[in-house]
């Protein structure tokens, strides 16, 4: 039993259990604390399921870096470092993007169409655009004359891509050929007069004459001039007929008529189907293609027309021979502006106000006479000869042109002034013939022929002394100067220059095949500029060279390698700049 001492007299109340589901919460306050503090946690720990992370895991660092790399590399990359890889990445990748073979072809479509919508708005703005004259080499160009013709060549004409070429002849035939290889494709021949129908009822009364339905020409072929699109060409000559042939087919399209003497020039408006045709009954004349249709008749020349040239716009140029004016016809506005050649004349200087002359005749007088001497003898070196006839003409731009005659000089023109801006004097030098009576007689070798880039500052001159020569125009200076020569023995009859766009260079095989290139003499000699299947970008050359003139019989030469043919002169050029000037 328990020891009383350590007994205690008081028994110790027992505490009574409580029921815990049926008691009510306490409501003293620690244990009121405890609840919310374990509320709160548990809101905590909630929200913190429901994110994504909390503020320990966001990255903070700059997007240009490596999320592959760890941690430890950041912490242990110094900035010198960091900004050498970087810039090794770079450079890789620049460096794949180099060596790749593959091509985009999207992207190459896209910047040729970039570079053909500029050029076209460059053209339609009317002035020189396509400064390619600085890029040409003329020291060794590849050259090609077609299959020798029985009478002469008068005109040669190729399409804007390079691919057809056309010529006509004084046999009355035009003749096919292939730009490629230069080889010949078809003939559309000559008519026999004796196949034509008589006219008149009474015998021995009637002529023979070409109707409209006659599919060809019975007389020289004198101009010749293509389509825009390749689609049609247009021929005319000494029958009086303009007929218009289907390149593709080649098949007769129509004849039109309405010209009463020799049809001398033909030209397609450019990007249309608007055809201009000259003639010596001195009036041009306008057709539409798109419709087959005549439009109207120009007059204006006191004689024949022998030339004409047009670009895009609704405007064209025309020379008339011996009344010595170039006129410049506004279609929509039916107005044309008269440009008078020929020369100085005393009564034209009063009239229009210029008293150059006088002046310069009244200090003579005045002056000393060693000084009247040297004035004499320097204009005896810069003689120049009085303009008879203008024979030729060519546009560059909408608003200039160039003209040449039988004075030998090659003038440049703008519609704001009625005087030439720059006149080129004996551009193709004299021509030395022995009289009996007279002894050596020298006369200026009269311009034949004219030919010019569209909207370009390069044109191609002819004559007969050997040589088709091409200018630099400098539109800013008002002037042009020479820049090369190319070998062409006989008459040049005709001149076209025709650059073909980038995405259809020119390919042809005797510009391209290591076969030896034939001269002007008709040897071979020297190897081609080009290897095999090389693409380049070139300017082609396409004159009509003959023995005789194109217009008449009045001089023949040969017996020196004069041929009746076309010539091809294929010029390499470098990149071409549109809209800016090139050195």
């Amino acid at each position: 039993m328990p020891d009383a001492f350590f007994s205690s007299g008081k028994s110790k109340p027992q505490k009574r259990k409580r029921d815990v589901s049926s008691t009510k919460p306490s409501s003293s306050k620690p244990a009121n604390g405890r609840v919310k503090r374990s509320r709160r946690d548990e809101e905590l720990s909630d929200s913190g399921e429901s994110d994504a992370g909390n503020i320990d895991d966001i990255d903070l660092r700059a997007d240009d870096i490596d999320p592959g790399e760890s941690g430890d590399e950041d912490t242990m990359e110094t900035p010198a470092e960091k900004r050498l890889r970087l810039a090794k990445i770079v450079l890789e990748e620049r460096r794949q993007e180099l060596a790749g073979d593959d091509i985009d072809a999207a992207e190459i479509d896209k910047e040729l169409l970039a570079s053909r919508l500029k050029q076209d708005t460059l053209q339609h703005s009317g002035k020189i655009s396509l400064f390619l004259a600085g890029k040409l080499d003329t020291s060794s160009p590849v050259t090609r004359y077609t299959r020798r013709q029985r009478l002469p060549v008068t005109a040669a004409v190729a399409s804007d891509d390079g691919s057809i070429l056309y010529t006509g002849s004084k046999d009355g035939s035009i003749t096919k050929w292939s730009l490629q290889g230069a080889t010949y494709l078809a003939t559309y021949s000559k008519i026999p007069s004796l196949a034509l129908p008589m006219t008149g009822k009474r015998k021995g009364k009637g002529r023979r004459v070409a109707g409209a339905d006659v599919e060809g020409h019975i007389d020289e072929v004198l101009a010749l001039a293509m389509s825009f699109d390749g689609r049609y060409l247009a021929s005319g000559g000494r029958d009086r007929r303009i007929l218009v042939w289907d390149v593709k087919e080649d098949k007769f399209v129509k004849a039109f008529e309405g010209h009463k003497d020799a049809i001398t020039a033909l030209s397609f408006r450019k990007n249309s189907l608007q055809l201009y045709s000259a003639s010596l009954d001195r009036t041009i004349k306008l057709f539409d293609l798109g419709v087959m249709g005549y439009v109207e008749t120009l007059f204006g020349h006191q004689d024949g027309a022998s030339s004409l040239d047009t670009l895009y716009g609704e405007n064209a140029v025309s020379s008339g021979m011996r009344d010595r004016t170039l006129r410049y016809w506004k279609i929509a506005d039916e107005t044309q502006l008269v440009f008078r050649g020929g020369g100085r004349s005393r009564l034209r200087e009063v009239l229009e106000g210029g008293m150059e002359e006088a002046s310069e005749g009244e200090e003579n007088e005045e002056a000393p006479a060693g000084s009247r001497k040297r004035k004499g003898k320097e204009k005896e070196k810069s003689k120049s000869f009085m303009e008879g006839s203008i024979d030729c003409v060519a546009m560059l731009d909408e608003s200039a042109f160039v003209s040449g005659g039988d004075s030998g000089s090659i003038c440049l023109w703008f519609i704001t002034k009625k005087k030439p801006v720059f006149t080129q004097s004996l551009a193709h030098g004299m021509h030395q013939h022995i009289s009996e009576s007279e002894g050596t007689i020298a006369t200026p070798r009269w311009i034949t022929a004219l030919g010019a880039v569209r909207y370009g500052d390069l044109f191609a001159s002819g004559s007969w002394d050997g040589v088709v020569r091409l200018w630099k125009v400098d539109i800013k200076a008002r002037s042009f100067s020479a820049l090369g020569e190319i070998p062409a023995l006989g008459f040049v009859n005709s001149l076209q220059l025709v650059v073909p766009p980038r995405d259809t260079a020119l390919t042809h095989t005797w510009g391209n095949t290591s076969e030896s290139v034939t001269t002007v003499n008709g040897d071979s000699e020297g190897t081609p500029k080009f290897p095999p299947g090389r693409t380049r970008d070139e300017v082609l050359l396409v004159a009509a060279v003959a023995q005789e003139p194109r217009l008449g019989r009045w001089s023949r030469i040969h017996g020196n390698g004069e041929k009746n043919s076309a010539l091809l002169v294929a010029l390499p050029r470098g990149d071409m700049v549109l809209g800016a000037r090139t050195s």
